[in-house]
Protein backbone atom coordinates (compact mmCIF):
# COMPACT_ATOMS: atom_id res chain seq x y z
CA UNK A 1 0.00 0.00 0.00
CA UNK A 2 1.45 3.56 -0.89
CA UNK A 3 2.28 5.83 1.81
CA UNK A 4 2.70 9.44 1.71
CA UNK A 5 3.54 11.73 4.96
CA UNK A 6 1.60 14.87 5.16
CA UNK A 7 5.12 16.85 5.07
CA UNK A 8 5.11 15.51 1.28
CA UNK A 9 2.28 17.14 0.73
CA UNK A 10 3.61 20.32 1.59
CA UNK A 11 1.36 20.06 5.27
CA UNK A 12 2.56 21.65 8.49
CA UNK A 13 1.32 20.63 11.78
CA UNK A 14 -1.00 24.24 12.05
CA UNK A 15 -2.34 23.39 8.76
CA UNK A 16 -3.10 19.81 9.40
CA UNK A 17 -5.12 21.27 12.31
CA UNK A 18 -6.95 23.49 10.09
CA UNK A 19 -7.75 20.79 7.94
CA UNK A 20 -8.52 17.80 10.50
CA UNK A 21 -10.98 20.44 12.16
CA UNK A 22 -12.63 21.43 8.79
CA UNK A 23 -13.14 17.55 7.73
CA UNK A 24 -14.96 17.33 11.12
CA UNK A 25 -16.75 20.51 11.18
CA UNK A 26 -18.35 20.13 7.33
CA UNK A 27 -19.29 15.84 9.07
CA UNK A 28 -21.04 17.99 12.14
CA UNK A 29 -22.94 20.49 9.88
CA UNK A 30 -24.52 17.20 7.49
CA UNK A 31 -25.42 14.90 10.31
CA UNK A 32 -26.86 17.47 12.46
CA UNK A 33 -29.06 19.25 9.51
CA UNK A 34 -30.46 15.45 9.08
CA UNK A 35 -31.17 15.36 12.32
CA UNK A 36 -32.95 18.85 13.55
CA UNK A 37 -34.99 18.62 10.31
CA UNK A 38 -36.90 15.77 11.84
CA UNK A 39 -38.07 18.10 14.76
CA UNK A 40 -38.78 21.30 12.09
CA UNK A 41 -41.46 18.97 10.50
CA UNK A 42 -44.65 19.86 11.97
CA UNK A 43 -43.52 23.36 12.12
CA UNK A 44 -43.01 23.50 8.65
CA UNK A 45 -46.24 21.72 7.46
CA UNK A 46 -48.33 24.17 9.34
CA UNK A 47 -46.16 27.65 7.82
CA UNK A 48 -46.12 25.94 4.03
CA UNK A 49 -49.74 24.50 4.46
CA UNK A 50 -49.13 21.46 3.58
CA UNK A 51 -50.34 17.81 5.61
CA UNK A 52 -47.53 15.95 7.50
CA UNK A 53 -47.11 13.18 5.20
CA UNK A 54 -46.18 15.74 2.67
CA UNK A 55 -44.06 17.40 4.87
CA UNK A 56 -41.76 14.21 5.22
CA UNK A 57 -40.77 14.59 1.75
CA UNK A 58 -37.96 17.28 3.24
CA UNK A 59 -36.25 14.20 5.21
CA UNK A 60 -36.62 12.11 1.76
CA UNK A 61 -35.56 14.50 -0.41
CA UNK A 62 -32.16 15.04 1.44
CA UNK A 63 -31.54 11.18 2.02
CA UNK A 64 -32.67 10.19 -1.44
CA UNK A 65 -29.68 12.72 -2.67
CA UNK A 66 -27.40 11.63 -0.20
CA UNK A 67 -27.64 7.62 -1.51
CA UNK A 68 -27.38 8.71 -5.10
CA UNK A 69 -24.44 10.74 -5.25
CA UNK A 70 -22.18 9.12 -2.59
CA UNK A 71 -20.40 6.64 -4.78
CA UNK A 72 -20.57 9.08 -7.82
CA UNK A 73 -19.12 11.81 -5.69
CA UNK A 74 -16.12 9.41 -4.72
CA UNK A 75 -15.18 8.73 -8.28
CA UNK A 76 -15.05 12.44 -8.96
CA UNK A 77 -13.21 12.64 -6.02
CA UNK A 78 -10.35 10.41 -7.57
CA UNK A 79 -11.30 11.62 -10.92
CA UNK A 80 -10.32 15.60 -10.65
CA UNK A 81 -9.31 15.35 -6.80
CA UNK A 82 -10.69 15.32 -3.27
CA UNK A 83 -10.33 18.87 -2.77
CA UNK A 84 -12.01 19.84 -5.32
CA UNK A 85 -15.25 17.79 -5.06
CA UNK A 86 -14.85 18.53 -1.14
CA UNK A 87 -15.09 22.56 -1.47
CA UNK A 88 -17.87 22.02 -4.45
CA UNK A 89 -19.39 19.93 -1.97
CA UNK A 90 -19.40 22.16 0.87
CA UNK A 91 -20.37 25.74 -1.35
CA UNK A 92 -23.27 23.66 -2.33
CA UNK A 93 -24.36 22.50 0.90
CA UNK A 94 -23.73 26.33 2.12
CA UNK A 95 -25.71 27.56 -0.55
CA UNK A 96 -28.59 25.49 -0.40
CA UNK A 97 -29.39 25.62 2.92
CA UNK A 98 -29.33 29.49 1.92
CA UNK A 99 -31.98 28.64 -0.31
CA UNK A 100 -33.68 26.48 2.05
CA UNK A 101 -34.30 29.26 5.02
CA UNK A 102 -35.58 31.01 2.04
CA UNK A 103 -38.02 28.33 0.51
CA UNK A 104 -41.10 30.19 -0.37
CA UNK A 105 -43.17 26.90 -1.30
CA UNK A 106 -43.03 22.76 -0.46
CA UNK A 107 -41.58 22.77 -3.93
CA UNK A 108 -38.13 24.87 -3.69
CA UNK A 109 -37.42 23.85 -0.23
CA UNK A 110 -37.66 20.22 -1.68
CA UNK A 111 -35.16 21.20 -4.51
CA UNK A 112 -33.07 22.70 -2.21
CA UNK A 113 -32.93 19.91 0.35
CA UNK A 114 -31.95 17.54 -2.78
CA UNK A 115 -29.50 19.80 -3.65
CA UNK A 116 -28.35 19.85 0.19
CA UNK A 117 -28.28 16.21 -0.05
CA UNK A 118 -25.62 16.52 -2.93
CA UNK A 119 -23.62 18.36 -1.14
CA UNK A 120 -23.40 16.78 2.02
CA UNK A 121 -22.66 13.25 -0.09
CA UNK A 122 -19.44 14.66 -1.05
CA UNK A 123 -18.80 15.93 2.20
CA UNK A 124 -19.94 12.59 3.44
CA UNK A 125 -17.72 10.28 0.52
CA UNK A 126 -14.62 12.16 0.84
CA UNK A 127 -13.95 13.31 4.77
CA UNK A 128 -11.73 10.08 5.46
CA UNK A 129 -9.87 9.78 2.24
CA UNK A 130 -8.82 13.44 3.43
CA UNK A 131 -8.47 13.01 7.08
CA UNK A 132 -5.93 9.74 5.07
CA UNK A 133 -3.93 12.16 3.49
CA UNK A 134 -3.24 14.75 6.31
CA UNK A 135 -2.56 12.48 9.33
CA UNK A 136 0.71 10.18 9.97
CA UNK A 137 -0.30 6.65 9.12
CA UNK A 138 0.02 5.74 12.40
CA UNK A 139 -2.83 8.46 13.55
CA UNK A 140 -5.45 6.93 11.55
CA UNK A 141 -6.77 4.83 14.15
CA UNK A 142 -7.48 8.50 16.22
CA UNK A 143 -8.63 10.60 13.32
CA UNK A 144 -11.27 7.90 12.23
CA UNK A 145 -11.96 7.93 16.32
CA UNK A 146 -12.73 12.14 15.97
CA UNK A 147 -15.01 11.59 12.67
CA UNK A 148 -17.02 9.21 14.25
CA UNK A 149 -17.40 11.71 17.67
CA UNK A 150 -18.29 14.01 15.01
CA UNK A 151 -20.90 12.25 13.94
CA UNK A 152 -22.09 11.07 17.44
CA UNK A 153 -21.90 14.78 19.02
CA UNK A 154 -23.90 15.78 15.86
CA UNK A 155 -26.70 13.10 16.16
CA UNK A 156 -26.61 13.85 19.55
CA UNK A 157 -27.05 17.83 19.77
CA UNK A 158 -29.10 17.57 16.69
CA UNK A 159 -32.71 17.42 18.26
CA UNK A 160 -31.56 19.51 21.47
CA UNK A 161 -30.48 22.00 19.04
CA UNK A 162 -33.44 22.14 17.04
CA UNK A 163 -35.75 22.23 19.71
CA UNK A 164 -34.25 25.52 21.00
CA UNK A 165 -34.02 27.14 17.94
CA UNK A 166 -37.68 26.45 17.31
CA UNK A 167 -38.75 27.75 20.43
CA UNK A 168 -37.26 31.29 19.62
CA UNK A 169 -37.33 31.62 16.09
CA UNK A 170 -38.92 29.85 13.10
CA UNK A 171 -38.27 26.78 11.11
CA UNK A 172 -35.93 28.73 8.56
CA UNK A 173 -33.29 29.67 10.89
CA UNK A 174 -32.78 25.90 11.22
CA UNK A 175 -31.38 26.41 7.91
CA UNK A 176 -30.02 29.82 8.42
CA UNK A 177 -27.93 28.51 11.29
CA UNK A 178 -25.52 26.47 8.71
CA UNK A 179 -23.84 29.90 7.40
CA UNK A 180 -21.69 31.32 9.29
CA UNK A 181 -20.06 28.04 10.56
CA UNK A 182 -20.47 26.63 6.80
CA UNK A 183 -18.71 29.87 5.68
CA UNK A 184 -15.76 29.15 8.05
CA UNK A 185 -15.81 25.92 6.80
CA UNK A 186 -15.26 26.81 3.33
CA UNK A 187 -12.24 29.48 3.98
CA UNK A 188 -10.69 26.21 5.64
CA UNK A 189 -10.96 24.03 2.92
CA UNK A 190 -7.87 25.94 1.72
CA UNK A 191 -5.75 24.16 4.43
CA UNK A 192 -6.96 20.90 2.69
CA UNK A 193 -4.34 18.94 0.77
CA UNK A 194 -4.70 19.52 -2.74
CA UNK A 195 -3.22 15.86 -4.55
CA UNK A 196 -3.84 15.38 -8.73
CA UNK A 197 -6.69 13.25 -8.89
CA UNK A 198 -6.07 10.45 -11.83
CA UNK A 199 -7.61 12.32 -14.60
CA UNK A 200 -10.18 8.81 -15.38
CA UNK A 201 -13.56 9.55 -16.93
CA UNK A 202 -16.75 9.15 -15.36
CA UNK A 203 -19.03 6.72 -17.15
CA UNK A 204 -22.30 9.08 -17.00
CA UNK A 205 -24.80 6.32 -17.67
CA UNK A 206 -23.33 4.38 -14.94
CA UNK A 207 -24.14 7.31 -12.83
CA UNK A 208 -27.66 7.11 -13.94
CA UNK A 209 -28.13 3.09 -13.21
CA UNK A 210 -26.76 3.57 -9.88
CA UNK A 211 -28.66 7.13 -9.12
CA UNK A 212 -31.81 5.35 -10.07
CA UNK A 213 -31.27 1.76 -8.45
CA UNK A 214 -30.56 3.63 -5.43
CA UNK A 215 -33.47 5.79 -5.25
CA UNK A 216 -35.84 2.61 -6.54
CA UNK A 217 -34.38 1.02 -3.46
CA UNK A 218 -35.10 4.07 -0.43
CA UNK A 219 -38.52 4.69 -2.22
CA UNK A 220 -39.96 1.07 -3.13
CA UNK A 221 -38.93 -0.03 0.62
CA UNK A 222 -40.86 3.74 2.40
CA UNK A 223 -43.59 1.96 0.31
CA UNK A 224 -43.52 -1.30 0.36
CA UNK A 225 -46.07 -1.60 3.55
CA UNK A 226 -48.32 1.53 2.62
CA UNK A 227 -48.57 0.17 -1.32
CA UNK A 228 -46.87 -3.05 -0.97
CA UNK A 229 -47.57 -3.74 -5.05
CA UNK A 230 -45.61 -0.53 -6.26
CA UNK A 231 -42.87 -0.76 -3.30
CA UNK A 232 -42.10 -4.18 -4.45
CA UNK A 233 -41.77 -3.02 -8.55
CA UNK A 234 -39.32 -0.48 -7.11
CA UNK A 235 -37.61 -3.50 -5.02
CA UNK A 236 -37.47 -5.08 -8.21
CA UNK A 237 -36.53 -2.08 -10.35
CA UNK A 238 -33.17 -1.56 -8.04
CA UNK A 239 -32.57 -4.83 -7.87
CA UNK A 240 -32.04 -5.12 -11.66
CA UNK A 241 -30.72 -2.15 -11.82
CA UNK A 242 -27.82 -2.52 -9.12
CA UNK A 243 -27.21 -6.16 -11.68
CA UNK A 244 -27.19 -3.78 -14.72
CA UNK A 245 -24.69 -1.37 -12.89
CA UNK A 246 -22.22 -4.25 -11.92
CA UNK A 247 -22.23 -6.05 -15.08
CA UNK A 248 -21.07 -2.64 -16.87
CA UNK A 249 -18.97 -1.76 -14.09
CA UNK A 250 -17.30 -4.99 -13.59
CA UNK A 251 -14.37 -5.38 -16.32
CA UNK A 252 -13.06 -1.90 -15.00
CA UNK A 253 -9.60 -1.44 -13.36
CA UNK A 254 -11.58 1.12 -10.87
CA UNK A 255 -15.47 0.68 -11.03
CA UNK A 256 -18.09 3.02 -9.67
CA UNK A 257 -19.56 0.46 -7.37
CA UNK A 258 -16.00 -0.63 -5.51
CA UNK A 259 -16.26 -4.22 -7.00
CA UNK A 260 -12.28 -4.55 -7.21
CA UNK A 261 -12.07 -3.61 -3.16
CA UNK A 262 -15.36 -5.91 -2.57
CA UNK A 263 -12.97 -8.47 -3.68
CA UNK A 264 -10.65 -8.55 -0.64
CA UNK A 265 -11.90 -10.62 1.88
CA UNK A 266 -11.30 -8.15 4.91
CA UNK A 267 -13.10 -5.03 3.24
CA UNK A 268 -15.76 -7.22 2.21
CA UNK A 269 -16.46 -8.61 5.52
CA UNK A 270 -15.63 -4.89 6.89
CA UNK A 271 -18.78 -4.04 4.67
CA UNK A 272 -20.81 -6.36 5.33
CA UNK A 273 -20.61 -6.33 9.43
CA UNK A 274 -20.91 -2.01 8.62
CA UNK A 275 -24.32 -2.82 7.23
CA UNK A 276 -25.74 -5.68 9.33
CA UNK A 277 -24.68 -3.11 12.74
CA UNK A 278 -26.41 -0.18 11.04
CA UNK A 279 -29.69 -1.96 10.50
CA UNK A 280 -29.34 -2.69 14.06
CA UNK A 281 -28.79 0.60 14.92
CA UNK A 282 -31.36 2.17 13.10
CA UNK A 283 -33.75 -0.50 14.24
CA UNK A 284 -33.03 0.53 17.65
CA UNK A 285 -33.58 4.15 17.12
CA UNK A 286 -36.73 4.20 15.80
CA UNK A 287 -37.93 1.15 18.76
CA UNK A 288 -36.85 2.96 21.34
CA UNK A 289 -38.82 6.68 21.34
CA UNK A 290 -42.10 3.81 21.23
CA UNK A 291 -40.99 1.80 23.57
CA UNK A 292 -40.46 4.43 26.42
CA UNK A 293 -43.39 6.25 25.16
CA UNK A 294 -46.13 3.74 24.84
CA UNK A 295 -44.44 0.78 27.24
CA UNK A 296 -43.14 2.81 29.90
CA UNK A 297 -45.52 5.86 29.68
CA UNK A 298 -42.82 8.63 29.76
CA UNK A 299 -43.13 12.18 28.08
CA UNK A 300 -41.45 13.64 24.93
CA UNK A 301 -39.03 15.35 27.07
CA UNK A 302 -38.14 12.57 29.10
CA UNK A 303 -37.60 9.91 26.24
CA UNK A 304 -34.99 12.40 24.33
CA UNK A 305 -33.02 12.57 28.20
CA UNK A 306 -33.05 8.58 28.27
CA UNK A 307 -32.19 8.07 24.53
CA UNK A 308 -29.11 10.59 25.13
CA UNK A 309 -26.71 8.32 26.83
CA UNK A 310 -25.76 6.27 23.70
CA UNK A 311 -24.47 8.97 21.44
CA UNK A 312 -22.89 10.91 24.78
CA UNK A 313 -21.33 7.13 25.20
CA UNK A 314 -20.20 6.81 21.25
CA UNK A 315 -18.22 10.35 21.95
CA UNK A 316 -16.46 9.37 24.96
CA UNK A 317 -15.31 6.46 23.92
CA UNK A 318 -14.76 6.74 19.75
CA UNK A 319 -11.52 8.89 20.43
CA UNK A 320 -10.23 5.90 22.91
CA UNK A 321 -11.35 3.48 20.38
CA UNK A 322 -9.00 5.16 17.71
CA UNK A 323 -6.09 5.07 19.83
CA UNK A 324 -6.67 1.56 20.94
CA UNK A 325 -7.33 0.42 17.13
CA UNK A 326 -3.16 0.95 16.93
CA UNK A 327 -2.30 -1.66 19.02
CA UNK A 328 -5.12 -3.87 19.25
CA UNK A 329 -6.63 -6.27 15.83
CA UNK A 330 -9.30 -4.23 14.73
CA UNK A 331 -11.53 -7.77 14.48
CA UNK A 332 -11.21 -8.03 18.25
CA UNK A 333 -12.20 -4.74 18.61
CA UNK A 334 -15.08 -5.10 16.24
CA UNK A 335 -16.11 -8.69 18.01
CA UNK A 336 -16.21 -7.31 21.70
CA UNK A 337 -17.76 -4.09 20.51
CA UNK A 338 -20.44 -5.98 18.69
CA UNK A 339 -21.07 -8.24 21.76
CA UNK A 340 -21.56 -5.29 24.08
CA UNK A 341 -23.78 -3.42 21.88
CA UNK A 342 -25.39 -6.76 21.46
CA UNK A 343 -25.75 -7.38 24.94
CA UNK A 344 -27.19 -3.72 25.94
CA UNK A 345 -29.94 -3.76 23.72
CA UNK A 346 -31.14 -7.71 24.51
CA UNK A 347 -30.57 -6.56 28.18
CA UNK A 348 -32.89 -3.18 27.56
CA UNK A 349 -35.30 -5.54 26.01
CA UNK A 350 -35.71 -8.13 28.47
CA UNK A 351 -34.87 -6.71 31.83
CA UNK A 352 -38.54 -5.49 32.91
CA UNK A 353 -38.57 -2.06 33.53
CA UNK A 354 -41.85 -0.82 34.59
CA UNK A 355 -41.50 2.13 36.98
CA UNK A 356 -37.96 2.07 36.86
CA UNK A 357 -37.17 4.25 33.35
CA UNK A 358 -33.36 5.29 34.53
CA UNK A 359 -32.80 1.55 34.43
CA UNK A 360 -32.35 1.86 30.95
CA UNK A 361 -29.42 4.21 31.51
CA UNK A 362 -26.67 1.60 31.88
CA UNK A 363 -27.95 -0.84 28.91
CA UNK A 364 -27.88 2.39 26.63
CA UNK A 365 -24.11 2.83 27.73
CA UNK A 366 -23.19 -0.60 27.06
CA UNK A 367 -24.79 -0.29 23.76
CA UNK A 368 -23.07 2.88 22.42
CA UNK A 369 -19.45 1.58 24.18
CA UNK A 370 -20.20 -1.23 22.15
CA UNK A 371 -21.11 0.86 18.79
CA UNK A 372 -18.27 3.40 19.38
CA UNK A 373 -15.86 0.18 19.58
CA UNK A 374 -17.25 -1.48 16.56
CA UNK A 375 -17.64 1.50 14.19
CA UNK A 376 -14.47 2.96 14.62
CA UNK A 377 -11.94 -0.10 14.51
CA UNK A 378 -14.51 -1.66 11.70
CA UNK A 379 -13.87 1.87 9.38
CA UNK A 380 -9.96 1.79 9.99
CA UNK A 381 -10.09 -1.51 8.45
CA UNK A 382 -12.35 -0.99 5.55
CA UNK A 383 -9.99 2.64 5.02
CA UNK A 384 -6.90 0.49 5.32
CA UNK A 385 -7.77 -2.32 3.13
CA UNK A 386 -8.14 -0.02 0.48
CA UNK A 387 -4.95 1.29 -1.44
CA UNK A 388 -4.29 4.94 -0.87
CA UNK A 389 -5.19 6.00 -4.63
CA UNK A 390 -8.78 4.54 -3.74
CA UNK A 391 -9.38 6.20 -0.34
CA UNK A 392 -12.37 8.06 -1.87
CA UNK A 393 -14.42 5.02 -2.86
CA UNK A 394 -13.77 3.38 0.81
CA UNK A 395 -15.17 6.23 1.87
CA UNK A 396 -17.63 6.52 -0.26
CA UNK A 397 -18.67 2.87 0.21
CA UNK A 398 -18.40 2.96 4.08
CA UNK A 399 -21.21 6.06 3.55
CA UNK A 400 -22.97 3.78 1.45
CA UNK A 401 -22.78 0.89 3.75
CA UNK A 402 -24.25 2.98 6.79
CA UNK A 403 -27.12 4.71 4.78
CA UNK A 404 -27.90 1.28 3.63
CA UNK A 405 -28.45 -0.65 6.49
CA UNK A 406 -30.19 2.47 7.84
CA UNK A 407 -33.02 2.38 5.10
CA UNK A 408 -33.25 -1.55 5.50
CA UNK A 409 -33.55 -1.05 9.57
CA UNK A 410 -36.43 1.51 9.02
CA UNK A 411 -37.72 -1.15 7.00
CA UNK A 412 -37.75 -3.79 9.40
CA UNK A 413 -39.26 -1.93 12.23
CA UNK A 414 -42.02 -0.70 9.63
CA UNK A 415 -42.76 -4.30 9.04
CA UNK A 416 -42.87 -5.03 12.84
CA UNK A 417 -45.37 -2.16 13.13
CA UNK A 418 -47.28 -3.75 10.55
CA UNK A 419 -47.38 -7.30 11.83
CA UNK A 420 -47.65 -6.70 15.57
CA UNK A 421 -49.60 -4.29 18.23
CA UNK A 422 -47.80 -0.89 19.39
CA UNK A 423 -46.90 -2.35 22.84
CA UNK A 424 -45.34 -5.70 20.82
CA UNK A 425 -42.93 -4.26 18.04
CA UNK A 426 -40.63 -1.97 20.14
CA UNK A 427 -39.15 -5.04 22.20
CA UNK A 428 -39.33 -7.40 18.85
CA UNK A 429 -37.59 -4.59 16.96
CA UNK A 430 -34.84 -4.37 20.21
CA UNK A 431 -34.24 -8.18 20.31
CA UNK A 432 -33.54 -8.11 16.71
CA UNK A 433 -31.12 -5.51 16.85
CA UNK A 434 -29.42 -7.29 19.80
CA UNK A 435 -29.05 -10.43 16.94
CA UNK A 436 -28.05 -8.77 14.03
CA UNK A 437 -25.17 -6.48 16.20
CA UNK A 438 -23.80 -9.55 17.49
CA UNK A 439 -24.28 -11.02 14.14
CA UNK A 440 -21.55 -8.27 12.89
CA UNK A 441 -19.58 -8.80 15.58
CA UNK A 442 -19.19 -12.29 14.76
CA UNK A 443 -18.58 -11.37 11.30
CA UNK A 444 -15.59 -9.17 12.06
CA UNK A 445 -13.89 -12.63 13.24
CA UNK A 446 -13.89 -13.60 9.81
CA UNK A 447 -11.51 -11.21 8.99
CA UNK A 448 -8.37 -12.74 11.01
CA UNK A 449 -6.18 -10.46 12.75
CA UNK A 450 -6.33 -7.47 10.18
Amino acid sequence: MNTVSPEEVGLTRPRRTIAVACVLAALVLVVLDAAIANVALPAIAGSLGVTPALSVRVVTAYQLALVMALLPMAALGESVGHRRVYTGGVALFVAASATCALAPSLDWLLVARFAQGLGGAAIMALGLALLRSIVEPRELGVAVGWNALAVALGAAAGPTVGALVLSGAGWRWLFAVNLPLGALVLLATRALPDLTGSARAIDLRSVALHAGAFAALVVGAELLVEDPRLGALLLAAAALGLVALVRREAPRKAPLIPLDLLRDRSFRLSVIASVTCFVGQSATMLALPFYLHHHLHESALATGLLMTPWPLTVAVVAPLAGKLSERVSSAALCAIGGVLLGIGLASAALVPLQGRPFALVPFLVVSGAGFGLFQVSNNRNMLLSAPRERSGAAGGMQATARLTGQTLGALGMTLLFALTSIERAPRLGLMLAAALTLTAGLVSTLRGHG
